[in-house]
């Protein structure tokens, strides 16, 4: 019988080779309990087999003598046998390894320390050798956490080594053997269970592993939410700590019926927004431009004939509001009016004249509570077309329009009125801009005579290539001081006046005005920051212009002989190679600048080095440009001459600071004339050229957007005008019009006209005769199940397989919408389009309890700013009239 060795009982029993061959390495990681790891294929190390020892048997430390001649003799004890062998480890040429280095600096201490075992204790019980698995060349697997984790617990052995002896001896006597045995107490949160380290454990090999306790806590976090991706890690975590718990959980709707996860980004805007209010704008600007009497001269009906609107009446219409089954009655109101406000949907309606190009809202204080109004343009005749590549003057009108008190929670019980016209001589106007602040004031504020309280600083772009400022009084005070001039008898219909401009805008010098080689003008920005002292425009011949509005200089401003002040710019520059159809300034930065021109380009310019961009992107053509606050970007509007099928519509773009792709945020089947952004609301509104507003609330884009997904669900429509043949209309019940309009309505519902195919409807009478427009409009106070709703599967199914008729005038089209600047209204937007009907709604859906919060603060402190003024005044009979009327 052949006596078995206990080296062969060893090898027997783990079934592994029973060479006892080992390296000082080895040997040493044997004795700091270092665990073997699994290493990735590849050429293999030169470094010696390890054998295989019971994880069973207790190994005490050992220590490695290192002889001469590259001989090292370890000591193995197995049981009560002492195994010593020496291995003879082979010299390398030239400079030694980083491992052989380290292997001497470890063999060095440890002749140096005396071994102990101490924390290492809990780690030779579960590193072991047995854990090793080898490669086919025999060569050990190693493990990238294990050995990070060794590595770890080496760097803090060298650095226990460097503490003081008293404050090691002290740590060794606060701790006694019976703390090192006593059992951990767990810590509240996810468990994790306690490793096995089998070498058939796959789940090695990853770095980070779930336990199963920890996946079904993720599990029921997922349950029920449809949007776990549309916002990162960080964007949530930043919201966690800006709101409160139960408004961030990502998995709930908010009240409005969209997900927490959609209203983030809003909630944050509001305080932003206001934020940048309070610091960047002002209570008062432009002191020297108030409206003077002796410049609004009144004009009598055969004066301002010329200047209105040909059209008298309006296309017959009719409105559909989702969730209302009312009888649907078909509406012509006459020019200048407007039907009752809805009580429950609060929209209202009204009739221009003409075509609308151009329209803006007049900024209000924080707080104020006042009347909402509205500055438009409208072409003259419907049909009427213009060349854009020379300037022309015609006649025209500007608008105002009063909508009365506008809040989130109320709606004005009047009707949108018209309150005053400015007949002007200088073209179409092509664009207009209020003063951001600092030009509004009480309406009941006490002025000398001829002076008026001052409403708002208006800037408009005229065909005939220069920019005119008006300084317009309160409606109020205008009609006292129409009374005064002109006798009861000769008190014209509406209240159209002459108006002498505060500053007229040319561009050139001097010497050389050049404001006719430009061409006509076709957008504005004025500088959004205090003290609004800058306003940029851009020309038909690419060139874009900026005035310093304030400047002293004689060679930028002349006063004329007829008291008008007539500014040069002090910097221009030729920004496209085309007509510039939009400019806008940076909030954040005035610096900075945005320009889109026919020739397809977007050009992003910091002010300080204007001869080269900092940023140019050519895709398609761009209608109109928004930049929202917050943002490093802007939203485009597209028009579809030239996008590929599939990509027309809005889009965002980064303007090269944050690097990002380009965001698709709707997609449009007709050209997109008109888009508007909200601070308030982070949310962008477009009207398009098939009838429909749209709009978006869009994503925290400080974040890289490309995340995002299902962002059809971030957009609705507000509502969708459609053609019908006027012989498909109900028998119409004519509301808020003349008996003369009833009767015309009755007449076209014949089927006269649907009986004569010669009929050519690209003119507007023929396309009026022939059709009707149906205005659907969508229920906007909540959007719970918003995704089974008829107006939300009606946009999609346009979105996939709409057709664009252009065999006739396009009536529905809508060419302009605004949303509103003011917190008082800021859930209201304003559109209007070819058929001359300007319509308004809320999105009363949207607001929330902190802007209801911002509000009720806004209105305290404006109601304690002017308690202060009226102490201060108490004896001033204004004063009083100002208080009385206040109350």
């Amino acid at each position: 019988m052949v006596q078995q060795t206990p080296e062969d009982s060893l090898s027997n029993r783990d079934n592994v080779p029973s060479t006892l061959e080992t390296s000082a390495v080895q040997t040493e990681n044997l004795v700091l309990g270092i665990a073997k790891t699994k290493r990735k294929r590849g050429r293999p190390l030169k470094t010696k087999k390890r054998k295989k020892i019971s994880s069973s048997s207790k190994l005490p430390p050992q220590q490695p003598e290192v002889k001469g001649d590259g001989i090292t003799e370890t000591q193995v004890i197995i049981g009560n046998l002492e195994v010593s062998q020496s291995l003879k480890v082979p010299k390398k040429r030239g400079r030694k390894s980083k491992a052989e280095l380290m292997m001497m600096r470890l063999s060095q201490d440890l002749e140096c320390r005396t071994p102990e075992l101490s924390h290492n204790h809990k780690l030779e019980e579960s590193y072991t050798i047995d854990d090793t698995e080898t490669t086919p060349g025999g060569r050990p697997k190693r493990r990238a956490a294990k050995m990070a984790l060794l590595f770890l617990q080496e760097l803090a052995e060298d650095l226990s080594s460097t503490y003081p002896a008293s404050v090691a001896n002290h740590a060794e006597e606060n701790t006694q053997p019976s703390d090192l045995d006593a059992p951990v107490q767990k810590k509240r949160g996810s468990k994790k269970k306690k490793e096995d380290y089998d070498d058939d454990d796959v789940s090695r090999d990853a770095d980070f592993v779930l336990t199963e306790e920890e996946k079904e806590e993720d599990e029921q976090d997922e349950e029920g939410n449809d949007f776990s991706d549309e916002a990162s890690d960080s964007e949530l975590e930043t919201q966690r700590r800006s709101f409160p718990r139960t408004l961030c959980n990502k998995s709930k709707q908010s009240e409005n019926g969209f997900h927490n996860c959609i209203m983030f980004p809003v909630w944050k805007c509001c305080r932003v927004t206001m934020d940048y209010r309070e610091q960047h704008h002002s209570a008062w600007q432009f002191s020297e431009w108030i409206p003077s009497s002796k410049k609004w001269i009144f004009l009598s009906e055969s004066e301002y004939c010329k200047y209105l609107p040909q059209e008298t009446k309006s296309p017959l219409f009719t409105i559909r509001r989702e969730g209302i089954t009312e009888d649907e009655a078909c509406y012509r109101i006459k020019r200048f009016n407007s039907l009752q406000p809805h009580e429950e949907r609060w929209d209202s309606t009204f009739f221009v004249g003409g075509p609308v190009w151009s329209m803006e809202w007049c900024p209000t204080p924080e707080g104020s509570a006042a009347c909402q109004y509205v500055a438009l343009y409208c072409n003259e005749r419907m049909d009427e077309t213009h060349k854009i590549e020379k300037a022309h003057i015609s006649p025209g009108l500007l608008q105002l329009w009063n909508l009365g008190h506008l809040q989130q929670e109320t709606c004005s019980t009047t009707k949108a009125t018209f309150t005053y016209g400015i007949a002007v001589d200088l073209g179409c106007i092509w664009d207009l801009k209020f003063c951001p602040s600092g030009a509004w004031e009480l309406p009941s504020t006490h002025r000398k005579n001829p002076q008026m309280p001052r409403l708002g600083l208006l800037a408009a772009a005229f065909s005939g290539g220069n920019v005119e400022i008006y300084s317009l009084p309160h409606p109020d005070s205008l009609y006292a001081h129409k009374k005064m001039q002109v006798k009861d008898s000769h008190l014209a219909k509406y209240t159209i006046c002459k108006v002498q401009c505060v500053a007229s805008l040319h561009v050139g010098a001097v010497q050389v005005d050049t404001s006719a080689e430009c061409g006509q003008c076709f957008s504005l920005s004025w500088m959004p920051s205090k003290p609004h002292h800058h306003l940029a425009a851009g020309f038909y011949d690419g060139t874009v212009a900026i005035w310093d509005l304030t400047t002293k200089s004689v060679l930028q401003r002349v006063r004329q002989a007829d008291g008008i002040v007539r500014i040069y710019p002090f910097s221009c520059f030729l920004a496209h190679d085309h007509a510039v159809k939009s400019v806008a300034w940076c909030k954040a930065n005035s610096n900075f600048l945005m320009t889109a021109g026919n020739d397809r380009k977007i050009k992003f310019w910091d002010l300080r080095r204007p001869y080269e961009p900092i940023n140019c992107m050519k895709r398609f053509l761009s209608t109109e440009v928004t930049w929202m606050l917050p943002y490093s970007g802007v939203t485009v509007a597209q028009d579809n001459c030239y996008a590929s099928y599939g990509v027309c519509g809005v889009h965002y773009l980064d303007a090269g600071y944050l690097g990002f792709k380009a965001f698709f945020i709707a997609p449009r089947k007709g050209t997109v004339w008109s888009i508007s952004g909200s601070d308030w609301l982070n949310s962008i509104t477009a009207g398009d050229l098939t009838g429909e507003v749209i709009a978006a609330v869009l994503p925290d884009l400080n974040l890289n957007p490309s995340h995002i997904k299902r962002t059809s669900e971030r957009r609705f429509p507000i509502y969708k005008a459609d053609l019908l043949l006027c012989a498909s209309v109900n028998t119409p019940i004519v509301e808020g019009a003349s008996e003369e309009g009833h009767l015309a309505a009755t007449e076209e519902t014949g089927t006269d006209v649907e009986q004569s195919p010669t009929v050519d409807s690209k003119s507007y009478h023929s396309a009026v005769t022939r059709y009707s427009i149906l205005y659907q409009d969508t229920d906007l106070r909540n959007f719970k199940h918003f995704l089974s709703r008829e107006p939300m599967r009606r946009m999609h199914k346009f979105e996939a397989k709409g057709d664009l008729a252009m065999d006739r005038m396009l009536l529905e089209s809508i060419h302009k919408v605004r949303f509103s600047p003011n917190l008082d209204s800021y859930c209201w937007i304003i559109s209007g389009g070819q058929a001359g009907i300007v319509r308004v709604h809320c999105l009363k859906g949207l607001s929330s309890h902190i802007s209801e919060k911002l509000l009720m603060e806004c209105q305290a402190q404006f109601s304690a700013m002017y308690e202060d003024v009226v102490e201060e005044t108490a004896y001033s009979p204004a004063v009083m009239h100002t208080l009385v009327e206040l109350e």
